[in-house]
């Protein structure tokens, strides 16, 4: 095996399926997409690509993090011909009223979900990008960043803690070089990892450390709010000198779900299970006697804003569904989350 392709992860779930590919074209890992084009890593170099007539027809284009088979033209421009099968993806509901997903990053290992220590610390955020994560079979850690400007980490790490137990979570401090040890298992030759958070939180100046050098372009935080400016533009895939793969992103002003329903069960289990002991099997845990998420409530075991969070996230995934299904929710047929556990509960044991 070429061993920049190894360094960039390539494998034998790949080769399997670039077979058919390989008596006309090489495989490559797409590292950037651009308005009007590509970046792809190939085995000796990275290089300027264009997407084929027939796969811009066939209306999949690749994403960041994808391997492609390609070619060279006849003036020796670099063509991408076909997306190979993915083992994952990041993806959420498109921007506005339109229902489509947009696919964020593919063939990933690990997600870095980047939030800072300041103002900009919200565990709802927090768990939105968790329950993607979750369902895209995506090993997350949450990293809190800015370190040095906060009083009460220990505490910060134990809510985050008690939204997802198994989850790790690190705290950095970019600053002071702090923290950023604990960052090395996941970055090693032929892992990839993606960076998402909110615009500001640190992303590109932990990409800078990383790396040890300015390579990104870092703003500066505000005062009134504590946010950073808006830097990073483009979604780019970065082969790191001491090993591994990090894909910086652009700060998300909207993190809709698009396809999260087994990774809504898995973060919000606690929940889901209570539901499950209720006296009623369409219990809205209101007033509705016997209900054993109230009865959590009131013995604090489980808080109003978890639950209310969960609601939210809920009533979003299933309007989501409505709308890619419109002939399925004309028929009611569509599941709701307790319907959903009960089947996977059935297919894990």
């Amino acid at each position: 095996m070429n061993n920049l392709l190894k360094k960039l992860g390539w494998n034998a779930f790949f080769g399997k399926h670039f077979r058919k590919y390989v008596e006309l074209y090489e495989p490559a890992r797409v590292s950037t997409v651009y308005k009007n084009g590509y970046k792809v890593y190939n085995k000796s170099e990275e290089v300027r690509a264009k997407v084929s007539g027939n796969l811009r027809q066939n209306g999949e284009l690749p994403a960041v993090g994808d391997w492609v088979a390609v070619s060279k033209d006849d003036i020796g421009s670099t063509v991408i011909h076909a997306i190979l099968p993915r083992k994952n993806k990041f993806s959420r509901k498109g921007a506005g009223n339109v229902t489509e997903e947009q696919i964020i990053v593919t063939n990933i290992d690990t997600v870095f979900i980047v939030t800072s220590l300041n103002k900009d610390f919200n565990l709802r955020r927090i768990e939105r990008y968790l329950a993607i994560a979750n369902e895209s079979k995506i090993e997350p850690v949450v990293v809190l960043s800015k370190l040095d400007l906060c009083k009460d980490v220990e505490q910060k790490i134990r809510y985050v803690k008690e939204i997802s137990p198994n989850t790790n979570v690190v705290a950095i401090s970019s600053m002071e070089n702090k923290g950023i040890d604990q960052l090395s298992p996941y970055l090693k030759d032929g892992e990839t990892v993606t960076l998402l958070g909110s615009s500001g939180v640190g992303k590109s100046t932990l990409i800078n450390i990383l790396e040890g050098y300015e390579r990104q372009n870092v703003g500066e935080i505000r005062g009134k709010d504590s946010r950073g400016r808006h830097v990073t533009t483009e979604r780019e895939m970065i082969l790191l000198e001491n090993g591994g793969l990090i894909i910086d992103n652009p700060g998300m002003r909207e993190l809709q779900l698009w396809d999260a329903g087994e990774g809504l069960i898995d973060l919000f289990s606690d929940i889901v299970e209570l539901e499950m002991q209720c006296k009623f099997s369409d219990c809205l845990h209101e007033t509705e006697p016997g209900c054993a998420v109230k009865k959590a409530i009131k013995e604090g075991a489980l808080s109003n804003k978890r639950l209310e969070s969960y609601r939210k996230l809920q009533k979003e995934m299933q309007a989501v569904e409505r709308k890619k299904n419109p002939k399925l929710a004309e028929k009611k047929k569509w599941k709701d989350i307790k319907k959903m556990a009960k089947e996977i509960k059935k297919t894990r044991k």
